[in-house]
């Protein structure tokens, strides 16, 4: 099976194929061509994930071999922010470094450090549109701590850990985070 991955982020992608089953071929926007910026205008991660999916369906003819698409959107909805970042995670201060600034700045006088990261995938395949989704619970350190993964991993401690996503090895976060957990939903459809 041959589905397209609505991305061209390489961390997403490398984390994508190391968690889809072995007779899934998991391709990039790059490698199928598809150059265009797709407006984010959605105001959830299901209306985001939807038109992100919806734009490369559209792109893909019956020469490519395609049996599928997916996107997805994820988002750090912080409790004693409302939700914030949320929708607007990745492109809330700017890029990520100001993200995480930003997050740090606006929990410093905060006791309540609850956080949840979700992730919504949808599927484009036979016709048919499917959305499912995963949860990670946690909370944001009071500092950032680790180099590895992106966003904002060097300040979510998941649930049951005592470490950041930033400094847990790719291969646990891979099987414990929320794109894992959606993921894990996702093959089970497909």
């Amino acid at each position: 099976m041959r589905l397209v991955f609505a991305s061209n982020n390489a961390h997403k992608l490398d984390e994508v194929r190391a968690i889809m089953p072995s007779g899934v071929q998991v391709l990039s926007l790059h490698e199928i061509g598809f150059e265009q910026e797709i407006d984010e205008t959605g105001t959830t991660l299901e209306e985001n994930s939807k038109l992100k999916a919806q734009a490369v369906a559209a792109f893909i003819n019956d020469g490519m071999m395609i049996d599928g698409v997916f996107a997805d959107d994820t988002g750090l909805e912080i409790e004693a922010l409302g939700g914030k970042p949320g929708v607007y995670t990745a492109r809330w201060a700017g890029e990520p470094a100001a993200n995480r600034k930003k997050a740090l700045a606006e929990l410093a006088d905060k006791d309540n450090r609850k956080a949840q990261f979700r992730t919504v995938i949808t599927l484009i395949k036979d016709g048919k549109t499917i959305q499912v989704s995963g949860i990670v619970r946690g909370r944001i350190a009071t500092e950032e701590y680790g180099q590895g993964g992106f966003g904002y991993d060097p300040l979510f401690i998941p649930e049951g850990y005592d470490k950041t996503f930033g400094e847990l090895p790719a291969e646990l976060k891979n099987n414990i985070s929320h794109r894992a957990r959606a993921l894990h939903e996702l093959v089970k459809i497909i």
